[in-house]
């Protein structure tokens, strides 16, 4: 007979999910072992093995989870009707917004995804590179006469970008909103000043 899935399954998971990236951000992945991962999460052991059966399926379900709501959130931003240079400030600060209260996914997918097969890899580089697409054609449309000309100048312009948020965490963990806010207009204006001076 089947094991019934419990009514608080999808709550537990997720507390499992938000308290392993914690794990794997501050002890690393490496060193991080599935009885440490029970007791932070205040569960057995036995438990945890109920919801994964490795640390390295925990860790996919995390970057999974995380990078396809981040795509699909990002992704999803309404720019119709806006100008190009409305269209940067709307995507920089819902970037931006969007990373707030996942500092710990974060600093998993950078620095733990390699220890992923090469398969999983792949999937999560397409959630990766569906973002860049988006931003990369938003940018492209505020200065198109130079990256028509240059797409390297272009790949390398929406980098930068990404650059300069996604290490936001690292000097201003558990900024706010409005502290979120002033520095996507601070990246957006070093953006277009950029560009503009191409």
């Amino acid at each position: 007979m089947a094991r019934t899935i419990a009514k608080d399954h999808d709550q537990k998971r997720e507390q499992i999910l938000t308290t392993a990236a914690k794990v794997f951000a501050t002890e690393g992945f490496d060193r991080a072992s599935m009885a440490m991962l029970a007791r932070e999460c205040g569960i057995s052991k036995a438990n945890i093995y109920h919801y994964y059966d490795s640390k390295d399926a925990l860790l996919f379900d995390i970057l999974e989870t995380y990078l396809r709501e981040l795509r699909d959130r990002i992704c999803g931003i309404d720019i119709e009707g806006l100008t190009p240079e409305e269209q940067l400030r709307r995507a920089v600060a819902e970037t931006l917004q969007a990373y707030q209260g996942a500092d710990h996914e974060h600093q998993v997918q950078i620095g733990s995804m390699s220890a992923l097969p090469e398969d999983q890899q792949k999937l999560l580089r397409g959630y990766q590179r569906d973002m860049v697409m988006f931003m990369r054609d938003i940018v492209a449309s505020n200065a198109s006469t130079v990256f028509e000309q240059d797409p390297e100048k272009l790949r390398a312009t929406t980098m930068s970008v990404f650059g300069m948020l996604n290490w936001y965490y690292m000097w201003n963990s558990g900024a706010g909103t409005a502290a979120r806010e002033e520095y996507a207009d601070l990246v957006t204006n070093l953006t277009l000043g950029g560009v503009n001076g191409l």
